[in-house]
């Protein structure tokens, strides 16, 4: 196993002693290369540029990450002498936007808020490219709302790690907006064991951009508000709640339906929101 990683947001102290590690940008010519001669089976398409804020502030930085860095591996995937499966970590929330009524099917209407969904369907829209007409093997997953242990706190990060350090800290919780915009919250080993079934199962031939889309979530809406209550209860803390204005780009209501995952790939997430919520605040409460 071989992880590449320009440790911008990650940290190599992650990855696991038995995997050999490539500093590398995925827009560098040295990653394709890695790609290319690799004969690698399976290629996890999870770096990326996540910040929604800074997909507002600056489209093209994100565009040249998330669209550019993206291309440079697959055209280096196409003319390998052994071509990877492609499993790309997509988005289940930014790409339908509000104009999809939750909780939304693959198949619902796509208009992203931020640049940051743009980029992503975009890419989707390579893959489907790629799939049809070179023959790249290619499947997308599209993530609800990722939370667990490790999830770093600071900066762009998901809003249950940056609650968990607030509690920690004892500090008030921050909310922006009214509080009532809702996420589809699915645990982090989930989504891990989506990836793990998406790199062998039988997958549908690719016709239209949908076809081989896969929701990974849990389909079960839960308001910022409701969250913040239900991290106190696991964290046994109470602190103040304070509100701020709307972000700029941020959807409002999303959760994204999971038959075609349990149709597809045999998949169904199996950790609840309160046990999940537990799992992450112990792990950041560990010294």
């Amino acid at each position: 196993m071989v992880i590449v990683d320009d440790l911008s947001t990650g940290r190599r102290a992650n990855v696991p002693s038995a995997a050999r590690f490539q500093h590398l940008d995925i827009r560098s010519p040295e990653a394709a290369v890695l790609v290319r001669e690799g004969r690698f089976d399976s290629m996890f398409m999870l770096a990326a540029q996540m910040d929604v804020r800074l997909s507002v502030a600056d489209p093209v930085a994100d565009a040249s990450r998330n669209i550019i860095g993206t291309l440079n591996l697959l055209e280096a995937a196409r003319h390998a002498p052994h071509r990877p499966r492609v499993i790309f970590s997509s988005t289940g929330g930014a790409i339908y936007g509000d104009a999809s009524t939750p909780p939304s099917p693959e198949e619902s209407t796509k208009d992203p808020e931020s640049p940051y969904g743009i980029s992503k369907l975009s890419v989707e829209y390579y893959l489907a490219y790629y799939a049809r007409t070179h023959g790249l093997d290619t499947v997308s997953l599209r993530y609800a709302n990722v939370y667990g242990p490790r999830q770093d706190p600071h900066g762009e990060a998901g809003v249950v790690a940056i609650f968990c350090q607030r509690l920690l800290d004892s500090r008030a919780l921050t909310v922006f907006g009214n509080g009532q915009q809702t996420r589809d919250y699915t645990f982090v080993t989930d989504v891990a064991a989506a990836n793990v079934l998406a790199s062998t199962a039988k997958l549908p031939g690719v016709k239209r951009l949908d076809d081989r889309a896969i929701n990974i979530g849990t389909g079960i809406a839960t308001s910022v508000l409701n969250l913040a209550e239900s991290l106190q209860r696991a964290a046994k803390v109470n602190v103040p709640i304070e509100f701020a204005p709307k972000r700029d780009g941020e959807q409002q209501h999303s959760s994204i339906k999971n038959e075609k995952a349990a149709k597809i790939l045999g998949w169904k997430p199996n950790v609840k929101l309160e046990q999940g919520l537990s799992e992450t605040y112990n792990w950041f409460k560990k010294p």
